[in-house]
């Protein structure tokens, strides 16, 4: 009798056949130099550009998030604004040296990564980590989010081509096809596993802290965006509402909320209005919150990802045609107040605070419930009031005047292009950078001796023994000579 075993059992046998070739893999690929390297990571972000659209349209069809036209986008800039940014990093071999002070510092691979992908940007992150993987030497084995197997499969296959066609090792990149908790856990706490990639759920992220094998993880991004008296408040909007629209709001980076300062409170509003966006009323604010949250207060998955069209048909209220966001004015930050929460999709929340320093304290708020360490951003011209905002917050991306979805990635700033964005300790992150190629590699230091051994006595133990005694020392020395010998000459007459 034949038995078929457990989809558990297979997708543990699955992780273990993985690291097992990525390994036999990685161990080739080390032996490369940066120009063999930097060769394979321009095919490979070739390859994936130019699928970029059926990987977007999969993506969509596959997941029901966000939108095909800012997917393409998305897989663009994890691809060529990437690769571009990338090309010329020294990342094997010798990566710099300092003649000056005798150091030569280089780059090591760390082996295998393990790197878990989310189902909100499917394509784009495996392109974006498989390409920095590389980059710096190592293999990389994707554990997918199950509701977007499929079109991760397919990036992998992509690239595992690219690989095989250009005669490097095709288990350089791999994926678990039969995702399951306890197969991402394997592959996550596997002895040859040597660092973590995680972007998803804050209960995925701090698995991957607590599996034991080193880890670079992504907190929750519960944005907030102050709008300042001195802002071009038209921009402002404009640049707010590209953001939070974008791929319908999935970015983790994407706008969560507005807070303005109540001298143009009811300009902003206009604004906002003026540019397609439909504030609730009371009851329609009612009857949004109960589609933003479960019945047990977490968000609802539902609603990710959608258009403002679709959140209102879900709450059964009426908006305009073509709305934007919904928008609901709000007091309060909490679990009481589904509207202060990252939602993943086109809903904000507006807060109207009395001046710039308690929208501050407003946006620190909204950062502490599920935002700590993120990004932020600030609309003004006001450049004293913009630094007193970079040196209170607890966020390690400070956006000034753009959309925080865009800028925090680094598309409309000059940040490292990133779908990986560390938090920094006060958000549970082994880092606050925008991950890049820099972040996979260790650095092994060769320093030449400066000094020797001798020259780290204290100075005034080098002065000692080393100076020639002063005749008032000499002197000195002599007089209390022959001072003890005239008390020994008085004792023996005795």
């Amino acid at each position: 009798m034949e038995y078929e075993m457990d989809k558990d059992l297979r997708s543990l046998q699955i992780v273990r056949d993985l690291v097992k070739k990525a390994k036999i893999a990685q161990k080739m690929f080390r032996e490369y130099d940066q120009i063999h390297v930097d060769f394979i990571v321009d095919e490979l972000a070739k390859a994936a550009e130019k699928n970029s659209v059926k990987l977007a349209e999969m993506a969509v069809s596959e997941t029901g998030y966000g939108n095909v036209k800012d997917k393409t986008t998305k897989n663009v800039f994890a691809s060529r604004i990437l690769h571009e940014y990338i090309k010329n990093m020294k990342t094997i071999g010798v990566i710099h040296e300092d003649e000056q002070h005798g150091i030569v510092e280089i780059g090591v691979p760390f082996g295998v990564i393990a790197g878990l992908v989310p189902s909100t940007n499917p394509t784009s992150t495996a392109i974006y980590k498989a390409l920095i993987s590389l980059k710096a030497g190592n293999a990389i084995i994707f554990s997918p989010h199950p509701a977007a197997l499929c079109c991760i499969m397919e990036v992998v296959d992509i690239l595992r081509e690219t690989l095989k066609k250009n005669g490097f090792p095709e288990d350089l990149i791999s994926c678990i096809s039969v995702p399951t908790m306890e197969a991402t856990d394997a592959l996550m706490k596997h002895q040859d596993v040597s660092l973590i990639l995680a972007t998803g759920g804050s209960a995925m992220v701090r698995a991957a802290y607590s599996s034991g094998t080193p880890a670079l993880g992504v907190g929750p991004g519960n944005v907030p965006a102050f709008i300042e008296k001195t802002a071009d408040i038209k921009m402002a909007v404009s640049r707010i509402i590209a953001g939070k629209i974008f791929d319908n709001g999935v970015i983790c980076a994407s706008e969560q909320a507005v807070v303005v300062e109540r001298e143009i409170y009811k300009e902003v509003k206009k604004e906002f209005i003026n540019q397609g966006c439909y504030f609730v009323n009371e009851e329609e604010k009612l009857k949004m919150e109960k589609i933003i949250d479960t019945p047990y207060g977490s968000l609802n998955a539902k609603i990710v990802g959608k258009t403002a069209s679709q959140l209102a048909d879900m709450a059964k209220i009426e908006v305009p045609e073509n709305t934007k966001i919904i928008i609901a004015e709000e007091t309060g930050v909490g679990k009481g107040y589904p509207f202060s929460r990252e939602k993943l999709s086109p809903i904000l929340a507006f807060y109207v605070e009395d001046d710039w320093k308690k929208g501050c304290d407003k946006c620190i708020e909204l950062l502490d419930y599920g935002g700590m360490g993120h990004t932020l951003g600030i609309h003004s011209n006001d450049k004293d009031i913009i630094m007193e905002f970079a040196l209170r917050k607890p966020a390690s991306r400070i956006i000034v005047n753009s959309p925080t979805t865009h800028g925090a990635i680094g598309a409309t700033t000059n940040l490292a292009p990133a779908l990986t964005l560390g938090c920094g300790a006060v958000g549970g992150s082994a880092t606050s950078d925008n991950v890049s190629p820099m972040n996979l590699i260790n650095i092994r230091r060769l320093a030449y001796g400066k000094s020797e051994a001798e020259d780290l006595k204290p100075r005034e133990l080098i002065n000692s023994s080393c100076q020639t005694p002063s005749m008032n020392q000499i002197n000195d020395t002599e007089k209390l000579v022959k001072t003890v010998v005239d008390l020994l000459m008085k004792q023996l007459s005795h």
